[in-house]
């Protein structure tokens, strides 16, 4: 039986079934982002696919996920945010038994694009679920554990896709998703309580979540393809101009919509606005170097594809350890310590890794950098999500989330996409171990400078946002979906009401 949303309170059962169902379904969806690449050779080999082919084996996955996450946030507000959360672990689900049957290169692509739209209705529902369910006291505790766990399943994604490639092949790698599907629609019928936006008035208008859509893809696709293709290739340049075009009469249509899809207003709270600035700047940041790294100690140290993977595992397990507390932490003193602290921990860490060069050690070069590193991260991720859902008003909680994650993938594709080129990185740089150490380092200075603008913007953020008794208006609103507000009854509840 669930407990009434907004009063989960840490440590009881209800907590733990909430926490599982989200970690589980949210986890699902960042191993398979990750898992996939190391199955790329057998993929190949079986559906005898082009380069360009296993690149778009990626890119469906990652175009759809980018282009919907945003939408898929509003309409988890509208029309409940569990409904929706459940109809995404069954659609990437179904979509992954596709992925696995996929007869043809085409067919597998195709079914990838599927994966990416169940994704985009996971991940934005995972946090707006903890965001609605949990207590207000609560939440920046519940996001660190989130943030922790859930980062856990992207880092070991090339290590169970190599186990999982190796036991039978390529294809268990997405049958292995069923039954964590199963598992989490159980979990969240059984302790996830449903919430939604009460004030929200009509349908979602199919204009606004189309141009959406359409210009998050448009811009993802010309950012992913744009390396390789060249700004001036024709698919680049209108995928583009298509993309902000599109993005900009979705802004225009909010702005002048009664009832839109992303309100305006969310973005004239500075809190909300210097979180998400964090959010992209720090993501950014943390994009380009972490695929750079890899390259460097695989190119000019030498590294084996799982040496080097495994040289960031302090990053994972710090993340584990610390994610939860640091959450905590921030909700007794307020976050603006630790959104400042965290990104200039950080900037400390990728001038540190500016040591990692052809002849260094790991326990002298790699270890101390990525430690300072993964402490840095550690220190900001679960406080600038909970400062961004917590600046926004409760009933859009899904909403906010998506644009979190929209923001956070941007920054990811910016820096994958523009870092390389601005370190020198073209052609056969990568593989000169002289050419590419020179990229890095260049490479970090900016990542560095990057990291310190995200302290600036932490800085800028109230420093009350994640108290209990801060006054939230708009907020005291139940959610129909199950029947009458949350207070009438012990029973299956229904409600968003502040606690």
């Amino acid at each position: 039986m669930t407990a009434p949303a907004g009063t989960v309170r840490w440590g009881s059962t209800a907590a733990r079934g909430v926490l599982a169902t989200t970690i589980l379904g949210s986890g699902m969806a960042m191993l398979d982002g990750t898992v996939v690449n190391v199955a790329l050779p057998r993929i190949g080999a079986e559906l005898d696919a082009s380069v360009s082919g296993l690149q778009w084996v990626l890119d469906g996955y990652l175009l759809s996920l980018a282009a919907l996450i945003l939408v898929a946030g509003a309409l988890g507000d509208r029309y409940g945010r569990r409904r929706m959360f459940q109809l995404g672990v069954v659609w990437f689900g179904a979509a992954s038994l596709l992925c696995g049957l996929a007869p043809t290169t085409g067919t597998l692509v195709a079914a990838r694009v599927l994966q990416g739209m169940g994704a985009a209705l996971l991940t934005p529902g995972s946090l707006a679920i903890l965001q609605a369910s949990f207590a207000r006291a609560e939440r920046s505790r519940a996001i660190g554990a989130w943030s922790g766990f859930s980062g856990i399943a992207a880092a070991i994604g090339p290590l169970v896709g190599g186990v999982l490639v190796q036991v039978w092949s390529w294809r268990l790698a997405f049958f292995v998703n069923l039954p964590i599907a199963v598992v989490c629609v159980w979990l969240a019928r059984r302790y996830v309580p449903e919430s939604c936006d009460e004030q929200g008035q009509g349908r979602p208008g199919v204009v606004s979540t189309v141009l959406g859509a359409a210009g998050l893809a448009g811009i993802t696709a010309a950012l992913v393809e744009g390396p390789a293709r060249g700004a001036a290739d024709p698919l680049v340049l209108g995928a583009g101009v298509a993309g902000v075009l599109a993005f900009a009469a979705f802004v225009r249509l909010q702005l002048r919509s009664r009832d839109p899809l992303v309100p305006p207003g969310l973005f004239a709270d500075r809190t909300f606005v210097c979180a998400n600035g964090l959010t992209l700047t720090v993501y950014a940041a943390l994009g380009g170097v972490m695929m750079l790294l890899v390259m460097q100690l695989q190119v000019s140290l030498g590294y084996s594809p799982t040496a080097a993977g495994a040289a960031g595992l302090p990053i994972t397990l710090l993340m584990l350890a610390l994610s939860s507390r640091s959450g905590a932490l921030a909700q007794r003193i307020g976050p603006r310590a630790q959104l400042v602290a965290g990104p200039l921990l950080i900037a400390a860490g990728m001038l540190l890794l500016r040591r990692v060069v052809p002849g260094a050690s790991y326990a002298g070069a790699v270890l101390p950098a990525v430690a300072v590193f993964g402490l840095g991260l550690a220190t900001v991720v679960a406080p600038v999500t909970a400062t961004a859902l917590a600046a926004a008003p409760d009933r859009h909680a899904g909403v906010a989330s998506g644009v979190n994650n929209a923001i956070a993938r941007t920054g990811s594709l910016l820096a994958i996409a523009l870092l390389p080129t601005v370190a020198g990185l073209t052609g056969a740089a990568y593989s000169d171990p002289a050419a590419l150490t020179a990229g890095w380092r260049t490479a970090l200075w900016a990542g560095a400078g990057l990291a310190v603008l995200g302290a600036v913007f932490g800085a800028g953020v109230r420093n009350d946002v994640l108290g209990t008794d801060r006054p939230r208006g708009g907020d005291r609103v139940h959610c129909g979906v199950e029947g009458p507000p949350a207070h009438a009854h012990s029973g299956r509840p229904s409600g968003v009401k502040e606690p």
